[in-house]
């Protein structure tokens, strides 16, 4: 496939590690301009493009930028993109040490929710409850034992197939979390985020999740601090 990546993080990095190594070609940008990725290019043999040239040409693009930094995306993003273009968002909102208030979650959209009404495209969510290191480290084949799962969540059948596909290829059982409005079972603070679970699993996990969001995951009038003082 043809991927894109936005955003060069620790997920966007090792996911652009792990898709090339699967062979697939892929192009990354990031806010501060395909200079700056040379390294990660040099590497990985992905090309440097601008965040614009991101989904053109693709047939899926990650978003894997803090969720604080979604408006700022360029409005015209998907011009000139298939309208079959695959859009697979990985965001977590985290107001109190990093993005700070977000009225439409704070309000009660699911994250993803949130960004798909900010872009306009419809989303898939995942990648974003496992640790960064795993997505490139722990993929097992097909019926290994100790192989991990992914959820993935979202409202386009055929967006998800593609994606789940994808998931399996990179070694991790994907498992149907429902659509996007429920994707608020693999946000942070649910049994499922930060864990590492096989499919039966992951499956308890979704189902044990509350939609409460807690005092601590909700922004306050003193938001955002710092991962060591969130505010």
């Amino acid at each position: 496939m043809k991927i894109g990546i936005i955003g060069t993080g620790n997920i966007g990095g090792n996911l652009t590690r792990r898709f090339r190594q699967l062979g697939h070609e892929v192009a990354i940008a990031n806010s501060r301009g395909p200079q700056t990725l040379s390294a990660l290019a040099a590497e990985t043999g992905a090309t440097a493009v601008t965040v614009k040239e991101a989904a053109r040409g693709r047939d899926l693009v990650v978003i894997t930028i803090p969720e604080a930094h979604i408006k700022d995306l360029p409005k015209d993003l998907f011009a000139g993109a298939s309208k079959d273009l695959v859009v697979v968002d990985t965001g977590n909102y985290y107001p109190r040490n990093r993005d700070g208030r977000i009225a439409g979650i704070e309000d009660g959209l699911t994250e993803s929710e949130w960004v798909e009404r900010e872009i306009g495209r419809p989303v898939i969510k995942v990648f974003n409850n496992m640790y960064a290191d795993h997505l490139l480290k722990r993929g097992l084949p097909k019926g290994a034992p100790g192989r991990l799962a992914l959820p993935v969540a979202g409202d386009d059948k055929k967006h998800k197939e593609i994606v789940m596909t994808l998931v399996e290829q990179m070694g991790f059982d994907a498992v149907d979390a429902g659509p996007l409005n429920q994707s608020w079972r693999q946000q942070p603070d649910t049994p499922v985020y930060g864990k590492d679970l096989d499919a039966e699993g992951t499956r308890r996990a979704l189902a044990a999740a509350s939609p409460e969001r807690k005092p601590e995951w909700r922004a306050t009038d003193k938001s955002p601090g710092t991962f060591e003082h969130p505010a």
